[in-house]
């Protein structure tokens, strides 16, 4: 089963880090400290908004209708998942 990354620790909410890499075709086991991408620290809900708002090349109208949201409401979704990403860059 395949689970996303946990970028926070479930006992004292810390950030965790990516140390093992293993291929599933060779078996292959690279250990060290990884990065992950900006992107795929955010929540599901937002990575979903990304994912559609790139799908509608950026236009705010194709979101509206394929979420099925208001204007407002894709603005405040855009506008959440830039502070998420501003705060990635901080961290």
């Amino acid at each position: 089963m395949d689970y996303k990354v946990p970028h926070q620790c479930p006992i004292c909410k810390h950030e965790m880090h990516v140390t093992k890499l293993f291929c599933t075709h060779c078996s292959t086991t690279l250990e060290g400290e990884f990065h992950t991408c900006k992107f795929c620290k955010l929540p599901d809900d937002q990575l979903l908004f990304v994912e559609t708002f790139l799908k509608c090349r950026g236009n705010i109208k194709e979101v509206e209708k394929e979420l099925g949201i208001s204007y407002p409401t894709v603005r405040s979704r855009l506008d959440s998942v830039i502070q998420s990403l501003s705060n990635e860059r901080k961290e």
